[in-house]
């Protein structure tokens, strides 16, 4: 029995049922119980597997504004905005990034007149010298994540 490539093996199995139990991880992989269970606290410890969490259709629960905002923040602030940001229970990805704006964050709204408040809230803070808001139209793909490749020899 070869364990190459079982953690990538695992996190797909994972990817495919978060909430398969071990002894069916250790059936579909071909090992035992104890081995996915320390192979699956390695992961966990190392960072790799971060949570298990339900994949939440926030447009069935009236969050029908999906809106991607970008700003230009004063350089010393920029962590600050970022944290601010992300205590907003909307706001579901906040990014530094490069380019012509400093920050990225994707929101969910029940409607536009919740997506105004929030921008009129950002736009009265001082640090923030431009913001640029996109209202999403239609979602091609989202919280999608991808199985790893694995090495076949």
């Amino acid at each position: 029995m070869t364990y190459e490539n079982l953690d990538a093996r695992l996190v797909n199995e994972l990817l495919g049922d978060g909430r398969a139990s071990l002894r069916s991880l250790g059936e579909d992989l071909g090992v035992s119980v104890t081995t996915v269970s320390n192979h699956l606290q390695t992961l966990e410890e190392g960072g790799v597997i971060q949570g298990y969490t339900p994949i939440v259709n926030y447009d069935e629960l009236g969050y029908d504004v999906t809106a991607i905002l970008q700003l230009k923040v004063e350089g010393g602030a920029l962590p600050d905005i970022t944290g601010r940001l992300r205590g907003h229970k909307q706001m579901v990805s906040v990014y530094e990034v490069t380019g012509d704006y400093d920050v990225v964050a994707v929101g969910k709204f029940k409607d536009t007149d919740d997506m105004n408040a929030l921008i009129k809230e950002l736009l009265a803070d001082a640090d923030i010298k431009e913001s640029n808001t996109s209202v999403v139209l239609n979602a091609a793909a989202e919280n999608e994540q991808f199985e790893l490749d694995i090495d076949e020899e």
